[in-house]
């Protein structure tokens, strides 16, 4: 035996994609695996095991159709592509989405489905709800709102509203962002799995929630009509209003449904009820209608039914997994809250700081201002102290000057007055003087007068002489050159010697007076030069007088 044939044979395989909402897997499957066996293997890759909401639907010749559990993957119907797509989606809805989801990634995978419906327009949603529920969704993605985090514009890339709302507000951007913020901001502390609830539990009020519809008709000829099924029953609604059915069979009403190619039956409970029948355009159709309600069926009844030990297991991890992560929610909540008060704290404080810095800054500044100024105010005093200094040595000098002008004033004064002593001295010297001439004029006429007088009696005595002597000496007149002097006769000697003394006398007084005139004379001019030379310093002292007077 060779060493090839020892060896195992490795199965044949195909590769299929399994695309979820938000993600895309791929698996390497064996030729001889039912559907189940890949369906089991992506709900263990998800790590999902409330797996009977969920299927694999692929898309062949335009129509959605579910990958059957129990045939092989490779016999069924499928898209001959390598790899081959599925599209892991919700095949089934419950009733009460908040009891009967228990898993996070279950209430996750049907949010983003849910989601994906109402922005597709799958479902019908009202503006108003449509912007609630974009609320809940931006928690689910972004957290609590953080208005210094969350700028304007941070929604810009989101899509979160249908296009049909959209066109039917003249809104902008920027408004249905302020509507969707402001719902936002109060879903302050929901956790992402509580805000996917939330979303799930208003979504599952909408009419067209959970509901799948087929064209039917009420005959061979016409499709007038469709067909809804979901999780509560069959409905019958007009081919034109989707939201209110015309007649509605809920599962509990029905006693059984059966398919027979393009023909489906609806036996009510009641046997006297009317058998509804109806007919669709194919028999693929009348199949997948009727596997959807024989599995929306079959849930039905386990609900009412008592749990299997597999479903209490869960909802009892499920009530832990509530409880464990309500406590962690809270204990988060409080580290966050903590947290943010812990930040809004170091706010405060780093705030706080950067104003003690602003305020160490300024007063730094204002130092730094106070030091230039002081350092100017003391250059300042400094000139002003040096200024004061000069001030206070020209005030000395000033003051000494002053001193100097006053006892220049006052030697002025004394100057003025002695000189003005001097003047009145010197006019009562004049007056004197005038006086005295006057006085020696009127002795100096006296005088002359005497002088004429006695010149006169001196020449009447001569000539009185000359007659005596004439006439007692008649021989002497022939002598006229005779002179008295040469007589020899004692009493004309005697007369002669009076005439010599007399004529002495005048001469010596004639002699005293011009000598006299002459000192007066002298007299006057100096008196004159004094006067003059006294003028002069008394027109000096007014002028210094003055000057002094200007410059104090």
């Amino acid at each position: 035996m060779s060493i090839r044939g020892l060896k195992k044979k490795q199965p044949k395989t195909f590769k299929v994609r399994i695309i979820t909402v938000d993600a895309e897997m791929e698996f390497s499957c064996e030729m001889k695996w039912k559907g189940k066996d890949l369906f089991d293997l992506v709900c263990r890759a998800l790590g999902l095991r409330e797996t009977w909401f969920f299927g694999l639907q692929y898309t062949i010749k335009g129509m959605c159709t579910w990958l059957k559990m129990d045939k092989k993957v490779l016999d069924q119907e499928i898209p001959k592509e390598d790899p081959i797509s599925f599209h892991f989606l919700a095949k089934f809805y419950p009733e009460k989405v908040e009891e009967e989801l228990l898993q996070e990634i279950t209430q996750h995978l049907f949010f983003l489905q849910v989601k994906k419906q109402i922005l597709d327009e799958e479902i019908y949603c009202s503006p108003e709800a449509t912007v609630l529920l974009a609320s809940y969704a931006v928690q689910a993605k972004y957290g609590d709102y953080d208005p210094n985090f969350h700028e304007p514009g941070f929604l810009a890339h989101d899509e979160l509203l249908p296009k049909r709302v959209l066109r039917q507000y003249q809104l902008t951007a920027e408004m249905w962002e302020e509507k969707i913020t402001a719902w936002y901001a109060e879903h302050r502390g929901i956790a992402r799995d509580e805000a996917e609830m939330n979303y799930l539990k208003i979504a599952q009020d909408l009419e067209m929630y959970g509901v799948n519809y087929f064209p039917i008709a009420q005959n061979k000829n016409h499709t007038d009509l469709l067909l809804g099924v979901d999780a509560k029953g069959i409905h019958i609604y007009s081919i034109n209003n989707r939201f209110s059915p015309n007649k509605s069979f809920e599962w509990s009403s029905i006693r059984n449904i059966s398919c027979s190619e393009k023909e489906l039956t609806i036996k009510p409970l009641d046997k006297k009820a009317e058998v509804f029948k109806f007919f669709s355009s194919q028999l693929k159709v009348n199949k997948l209608i009727f596997q959807l309600c024989i599995g929306n069926h079959d849930l039905f009844m386990r609900r009412r039914k008592v749990d299997s030990i597999e479903i209490q297991q869960m909802k009892a991890q499920a009530r832990e997994e509530k409880a464990r992560k309500k406590m962690e929610n809270q204990r988060l909540a409080r580290e966050k809250q903590l947290r943010e008060e812990a930040e809004r704290a170091k706010e405060e404080l780093e705030r706080r700081l950067f104003q003690l810095e602003d305020e160490a800054r300024q007063a730094n500044e204002a130092l730094l201002r106070s030091q230039e100024a002081a350092e100017l105010l003391a250059e300042k005093a400094q000139i002003a102290e040096e200024e004061a200094k000069l001030l206070a040595q020209n005030a000395a000098e000033a003051e000494q000057e002053r001193q100097r002008l006053e006892i220049t004033a006052l030697k002025s004064k004394e100057e003025k007055r002695l000189m003005e002593q001097k003047m009145r001295e010197a006019e009562l010297i004049a007056v004197k003087l005038v006086k005295e001439s006057d006085r020696r004029a009127k002795e100096a006429e006296h005088l002359k007068q005497d002088l004429h007088e006695a010149r006169e009696a001196e020449r009447k005595a001569k000539q009185k002489l000359l007659d005596i002597t004439r006439l007692n000496y008649p021989h002497m007149a022939k002598y006229p050159q005779y002179s008295p002097g040469d007589s020899r006769d004692p009493n004309f000697d005697k007369g002669s010697t009076k005439l010599d003394l007399k004529d002495i006398d005048l001469k010596r007084l004639s002699f005293e007076i011009e000598r006299e005139r002459l000192d007066y004379l002298e007299k006057s001019r100096k008196f004159e030069d004094r006067l003059k030379e006294l003028k002069s310093e008394i027109h000096a002292l007014k002028l210094e007088e003055k000057q002094a007077g200007l410059y104090s």
